[in-house]
């Protein structure tokens, strides 16, 4: 299944199911008024969405075209996001272009912070921010939806909760990183709100792109409508969605529509720093990584972060070209504060 949430002019938006070419959608909302209910009561109201999703790709309910751009993220705001770095390559390298040591811990022990999860952004509502200088970047991404999850859950147990799958853009302010890890309490102004994919889908609907931890296909991210990143999803990945939802859940249980992503996606070559695309090689799904990249290689970071007016896309395809969940495509827009 595909699962999107409409604006409809509340906060949590209209629940529909949507066509597995992404043309068409049905209104699921009689069944489940938004997707954080399905999700509350997933055991009785799946059977109910599948019978109906089947019933849309038919044409025998009524459907309206499904258009990315009225789609608000799959869960608007969420109980629980929190975001981890399974991709330690892109650690690794951020770490060396800072001089800082990666302690051997980092390959056995995931790291995870707890983002905001109040107001995430639609998937083509724009980024704004007061300033440039914040060092605006995007962070493109891959995020599960759990069922509820069991403090000290196991591997097969954390697997067996995974509901829906999705892309991010998680959001970074990287000017305002280090001053807050300098102060040893974690992020908090450095991650503004982030924007998640038009769709969410069931795992089945990956086939066999979709192992069960990994996804595993290249991630499309475009910058200024050029390739920017193809990095693979399923390449480098060093913690799995499972160890992820069981590292959250070590000490606490997760409630259902918690959301865990996977961090920034992130590939070696030949068992070094990528290159870019137009080199050769498979790319970024972040600025910061080409920066530090050019801050190992040269002393000096020259791709500048974003400013007014850039745009980022993300989207995943399958193997035959086909969109999966639709694309995030965003501009970045100067804030404007409203006159009080």
């Amino acid at each position: 299944m595909k699962l999107a949430t409409l604006k409809n002019g509340t906060r949590d938006g209209k629940l529909v199911l949507v066509s597995r070419d992404l043309t068409r959608s049905t209104d699921a909302s009689f069944l489940a008024p938004t997707l954080q209910a399905a999700l509350d009561n997933w055991r009785r109201i799946a059977p109910h969405l599948e019978a109906l999703a089947e019933s849309l790709e038919v044409g025998a309910v009524p459907t309206e075209r499904f258009h990315e751009h009225d789609a608000m993220s799959p869960l608007p705001r969420a109980y629980q996001w929190a975001d981890g770095s399974a991709y330690v390559n892109h650690v690794e390298l951020v770490r060396k272009a800072r001089n800082a040591e990666m302690p051997d811990t980092f390959w056995t022990d995931p790291l995870m912070y707890q983002g905001g999860s109040d107001t995430f952004l639609g998937p083509r509502d724009p980024i704004v921010m007061a300033d440039e200088a914040y060092g605006i970047d995007m962070e493109g991404e891959i995020a599960i939806i759990v069922d509820d999850v069991p403090m000290g859950a196991s591997l097969d147990k954390a697997r067996e909760a995974i509901r829906l799958v999705m892309l991010v853009n998680d959001v970074s302010l990287r000017g305002l990183i280090p001053a807050e890890l300098g102060k040893g309490f974690g992020f908090f102004q450095s991650k503004p709100s982030s924007a998640f994919s038009p769709v969410a889908v069931t795992p089945d609907e990956l086939g066999d792109a979709w192992d069960g931890g990994k996804l595993l296909l290249p991630l499309m991210v475009d910058y200024n409508g050029k390739p920017f990143g193809r990095a693979n999803a399923g390449v480098d990945m060093t913690f799995d969605f499972p160890t992820l939802i069981a590292h959250a859940a070590k000490t606490r249980p997760l409630v259902a529509g918690s959301i865990i992503g996977s961090g920034t996606v992130s590939n070696k070559l030949d068992g070094g720093p990528g290159k870019p695309v137009d080199a050769g090689g498979v790319g970024y799904s972040c600025i910061a990584e080409i920066r530090t990249i050019e801050t190992i290689e040269t002393g000096k970071a020259t791709t500048p972060f974003m400013r007014f007016g850039d745009t980022v896309r993300i989207e995943m395809k399958d193997k035959a070209g086909h969109s999966i969940f639709g694309a995030i495509e965003q501009v970045v827009e100067r804030y404007e504060p409203e006159n009080n």
